[in-house]
């Protein structure tokens, strides 16, 4: 296991900013030595601030994000989310591609769901014209990567793109890469029950001792801590791949029948966790930071319907997912809907970060240069334009199945 990020959380309206930033950039600086002198190993350190369209007027909106990266680096961290988009201004979303290409390590987001009206539709075609735009940011389609649509992320989650924060004390909150403890966990035991039981108290132990040492930083600089998010994510080599971890399970490759039971019962694990919790804490399968996941999706074995199917009952969401560079916005427009959809009707977070590679079409290698990706072929794509009721619906009124009578 590694610590992923240490994940900052600030906000810019404060008119204290500059305090905030140093004192949370002394805050990861002490934390990250106290990891390293424990044995673990920590990767970045992260900033997210709370919605972008709340500092920041539209026309210098640029501008003040650009100042903001800047700043952000100078005190030491590696990568800045600035928050999601508004839902009730869709149109704010046409900034983002502009945002992405002007940057270097600016992260965004924007939600598809509200809380009271459902899926917002205005939303799922905004958020698919930002997706569309930003693969022609630079030729090889990467800006994508820095760009999530959204449903019920709550904030203060550490993992990006989905990172924001709320209000205006700071916080901060962990993400630990952790595919490796399930491979373990699962890969050595007799049956389910073992493996579970192996995986939760490597996590559980970790969870403790990165617990302990939180909130004692937490208390020494005042900094609220949020606590962990043990998604289970994975690096692109095969030792820390969550593809080969359901693998051990006895599913003989990942998209046969029982994929899903795999998945299921490793969410199910996570669940039973004692750690503070905070974000995701599911099952992440993202393709092309997975080793065995690219390879499976390369042999066609993986397509993009399974991992809708897998989001049903695990994960969060579609991630890092390589698209046919001349897909269609309309087409992209019905895959962020059954997302939201999802989403929506299950009560549960998910994420969609597509990425449409420019000239390549469905089966192609890509050909991404990352030392956090694993090169696969583009996925098929069966996808049309949605019509009829959809095309003149602003949002659609899907009730979390939990209230449901």
């Amino acid at each position: 296991m590694r610590i992923r990020s240490i994940t900052c959380f600030c906000s810019p309206l404060s008119q204290e900013f500059s305090h905030s930033l140093d004192l949370l950039a002394r805050l990861a600086d002490a934390f990250r030595r106290r990891c390293v002198s424990s044995g673990w190993e920590v990767q970045t350190a992260r900033l997210a601030t709370t919605p972008f369209w709340q500092f920041t007027a539209v026309k210098n909106g640029v501008t003040r994000i650009k100042e903001m990266e800047q700043a952000s680096k100078a005190a030491g961290f590696d990568y800045l989310s600035v928050g999601p988009a508004r839902l009730s201004d869709p149109q704010i979303n046409e900034r983002i591609p502009e945002i992405l290409g002007a940057t270097e390590s600016i992260f965004c987001s924007a939600f598809l769901t509200h809380p009271h009206t459902g899926v917002s539709l205005d939303a799922v075609r905004a958020c698919a014209r930002v997706i569309h735009s930003s693969a022609r940011v630079s030729p090889d389609g990467f800006a994508n990567l820095r760009f999530c649509a959204m449903s019920h992320v709550r904030p203060f989650t550490p993992f990006f793109p989905a990172a924001y924060s709320y209000g205006p004390e700071p916080a901060f909150a962990l993400a630990v890469e952790c595919a490796d403890a399930a491979v373990s966990a699962f890969g050595g035991a007799a049956d389910i029950q073992e493996g579970r039981a192996r995986l939760l108290k490597s996590l559980n132990a970790a969870g403790a001792e990165l617990s302990a040492d939180a909130v004692s930083i937490s208390r020494e600089f005042g900094v609220a801590f949020k606590g962990i998010d043990f998604s289970l994510a994975p690096f692109p080599e095969d030792w820390c791949s969550i593809g080969k971890a359901l693998e051990s399970m006895g599913v003989a490759q990942i998209g046969y029948m029982g994929s899903l039971s795999s998945a299921a019962v490793l969410a199910e694990a996570l669940e039973r966790g004692s750690w503070p919790r905070t974000g995701f804490n599911g099952l992440m399968l993202p393709v092309l930071e997975d080793s065995v996941l690219a390879e499976r999706s390369a042999s066609g074995h993986f397509s993009i319907k399974d991992l809708l199917m897998i989001s049903a009952v695990c994960g969060t969401g579609l991630d890092t997912v390589p698209l046919p560079g001349d897909t269609d916005v309309e087409k992209i427009e019905a895959l962020l809907l059954d997302i939201a959809s999802l989403s929506q009707r299950l009560g549960k977070p998910l994420t969609a970060r597509l990425m449409p590679v420019p000239g390549l079409k469905s089966g192609d290698l890509t050909r991404f240069d990352f030392d956090f990706f694993r090169n696969s072929r583009v996925m098929d794509f069966p996808a049309s334009e949605l019509g009829a009721l959809f095309r003149n619906s602003a949002h659609v009124d899907i009730r979390d199945r939990r209230g449901a009578a």
